[in-house]
């Protein structure tokens, strides 16, 4: 989610209106410290324009 979140040059505050969540909550949810629901995860997929599985890969690919 950051790295696709940096790649639009995005704050985090502009992702959660673009998603209709809580900055504090994306916060920690970046950085481990919250777990996301799958709703959410949805949600911010859908703020970013990508499908949601692009946001469960753990090898920082950003690929299309």
């Amino acid at each position: 989610m950051r790295l696709l979140r940096a790649e639009r040059g995005w704050s985090q505050e502009r992702l959660a209106a673009e998603a209709g969540l809580n900055r504090t909550y994306l916060s920690a949810v970046e950085r481990s410290e919250q777990n996301i629901s799958i709703d959410n995860l949805y949600r911010v997929a859908e703020g970013l324009g990508v499908e949601s599985w692009r946001l469960l890969r753990n090898d920082g690919a950003t690929e299309n």
